[in-house]
């Protein structure tokens, strides 16, 4: 709350109006004051009025500028404060205008003026405006003010001028954390990781602001490794305690690698050292049990909540959504609701897709439809995106392009890549065909989507049509994304790529992926080949098909697990029919459970079957 306590020039005490502003109304109350006792044009005596009214989320800009045209000489502070109100508003621009005004009335900005100003200026369509305001700073003396030097390697930042903010950076007489900072997440924000490690490497003393920039960079780039190694090394070289912004970015680490033992710890950290357990962090910790495979402990985390916010309510009904519960999902939105939280169009985004991973086509449809009329939430590409992924997965292909087709926006890559796979399952070679094309033209530098059309091509025996497909791959320089799979044993995650043998136990691995097979195929096991040959094979001349990325991963887990232990494993493609019937097998064989994360979804495979009843 601002206070608008007006002091009369000629009287010791304070003026009828010298209590705290708490509205317009009282606002406009004390200004009525301010004009009887002649005092509507006093600089002084109008400040506290145009502080409230221009900065107070019950303020009233508008108001603060009507003020503010009364007076017959305004000065510096109050030239400030508007500048400062107009860079946090819609129209930034205007800053620059009353900036313009003041130096035309001849007052010379201060130190206070210039960080306001230069935010305007970044916020611009273009950057002439904020190097004109960089040669002001240095005009006027605040060449060495690091708030104002801050401000502008921070513009240029977001510019993408990477070279003019390092310039700002390296002229700095004194550099302050949130200096180095800004160098560190502006060279990660344009994907320059390296980059901002080495200015990282650079900071004499790393507090844990400095370290959450350049994990987080790490993490945002999605180079889990790398970010587990320095998260390591803080905790090894450096006095820095795990904070909640850490603790935060680790947890999300811990979720793009699936690494539930770290995440584990990390929890138990926050508890112990007593970390306020604000809705944010709490949204994270759901979010990685959830991704980590464990459900159970995410509802716990979330029941545990004394305030639970819809971020929290959004990731759980989203972790029941991806391991396939969509009759769960439905049941907590409906708690939800009875909670008298508003959903929002991430919720419904999530309760469709709920529905779309448990084939509940007739719930989908009525909360495609309730979303609008009850909750006046307009469809988005998204909810779209799920509506045809829906109907297209219960084999309703036709209905699902009618989806796309009625859609009253150009339909997205998602959409019609979930149609697409559909074409795959369903064995509809002439709209898979239409649609492969489409979404190629959309997403031509995308493999996976070449390689559908062109297994949708071998599956009807069109092998001129697969060797088309394969020659586009080629000339546009396209390369498949190798598979890969991720699985944390000790604290440490291990990666592993399909057939090649760079893992220190490779040799030890692919044993035991040869004695699982024979294992598995005493029990019925027969090689899955549909598609195989013509799915980008990760390793020529090897029999890529048996060392697909999740068995290694699967037979790293058994040589190091205990017997009958859970194995965790996180794959970055969409596992194969192979390694799905594979590992039904290996978890009634070997008697433990697998609980596999692929691209779309969780895979719960125990005593030989699958949690997603095989529909995926």
């Amino acid at each position: 709350m601002i206070s608008c306590c007006v002091l009369h020039p000629k009287i010791n005490t304070p003026s009828p109006s010298s209590s705290s502003c708490s509205s317009m109304a009282e606002l406009k109350q004390h200004h009525s004051l301010l004009i009887r006792l002649g005092l509507s044009s006093d600089n002084h005596a109008i400040s506290p009025l145009i502080t409230f009214s221009s900065l107070s989320p019950y303020g009233n800009l508008r108001y603060a500028v009507t003020l503010f045209s009364t007076l017959p000489n305004p000065d510096t502070f109050l030239f400030n404060t508007l500048i400062r109100a107009f860079s946090l508003s819609q129209t930034p621009s205007t800053s620059l205008l009353f900036y313009s005004d003041m130096l035309h009335r001849s007052l010379s900005p201060n130190n206070f003026t210039f960080p306001s100003l230069i935010k305007s200026s970044s916020l611009s369509a273009t950057i002439h405006h904020g190097r004109q305001v960089h040669a002001h700073v240095l005009k006027f003396g605040f060449g060495s003010d690091v708030y104002a030097l801050n401000a502008l390697a921070h513009m240029y930042v977001s510019f993408g001028l990477l070279g003019d903010a390092r310039k700002v950076f390296d002229r700095m007489p004194v550099r302050s954390v949130v200096s180095w900072t800004i160098m560190i997440s502006g060279y990660a924000q344009w994907g320059l990781v390296d980059e901002a490690l080495a200015v990282f490497e650079l900071l004499p003393q790393k507090n844990s602001v400095a370290w959450n920039a350049v994990i987080a960079a790490f993490v945002g780039s999605n180079r889990f490794r790398e970010a587990f190694g320095l998260f390591h090394r803080m905790r090894k070289e450096e006095e820095v305690e795990l904070d909640m912004y850490v603790a935060a970015t680790m947890l999300s680490a811990c979720t793009g690698v699936g690494a539930l033992e770290m995440g584990e710890w990390i929890h138990r950290y926050v508890v112990r050292s007593g970390i306020d357990l604000d809705s944010k962090l709490a949204t994270t910790i759901i979010d990685m049990y959830c991704k980590c495979g464990c459900l159970d402990k995410a509802f716990k985390v979330f029941g545990g909540l004394q305030v639970k916010g819809l971020s929290s309510w959004n990731c759980m009904i989203g972790g029941f959504a991806m391991h396939g519960k969509g009759k769960d999902a439905i049941r907590l939105f409906r708690e939800m609701e009875k909670e008298m939280v508003s959903p929002d169009s991430v919720t419904f985004v999530n309760v469709l897709s709920a529905c779309a991973h448990s084939g509940l086509v007739e719930e989908g449809r009525y909360y495609f439809r309730y979303m609008t009329e009850v909750h006046g939430i307009e469809p988005a590409k998204e909810h779209y995106g799920c509506m045809v992924d829906l109907l297209a997965r219960a084999g309703r292909l036709e209905e699902a392009r009618k989806v796309i087709d009625e859609m009253p926006m150009n339909p997205d890559a998602g959409a019609l890549g979930a149609l697409l796979g559909a074409c795959k399952i369903h064995g509809n070679l002439e709209l898979g065909e239409e649609i492969g094309k489409r979404v190629i033209e959309l997403e031509p530098g995308n493999s996976g989507r070449y390689v559908l059309l062109a297994n949708i091509y071998a599956d009807c025996g069109k092998w001129q049509e697969v060797a088309n497909v394969r020659k586009v791959m080629n000339d546009r320089g396209v390369k498949k994304v190798p598979g890969f799979s991720m699985i944390e044993m000790e604290g440490t995650v291990n990666e592993f790529v399909a057939g090649e043998r760079t893992h220190p136990l490779a040799q030890e691995v692919y044993a035991k992926v040869g004695e699982i097979l024979e294992s598995i195929k005493m029990v019925g096991y027969v090689p899955e080949n549909e598609g195989v040959l013509h799915d980008l094979a990760e390793e020529e001349g090897e029999s890529p098909l048996f060392y697909h990325s999740e068995k290694l991963a699967i037979a790293y887990g058994l040589l190091k697990n205990k017997p009958g232990e859970t194995l965790r494993i996180t794959k970055n493609l969409r596992v194969c029919k192979d390694c799905h019937q594979a590992c039904k097998l290996i978890s009634k064989v070997y008697e433990c459970d697998i609980i596999l994360r692929d691209r779309n979804r969780f895979h719960h495979f125990s005593n030989g079957s699958c949690s997603c009843n095989d529909y995926w």
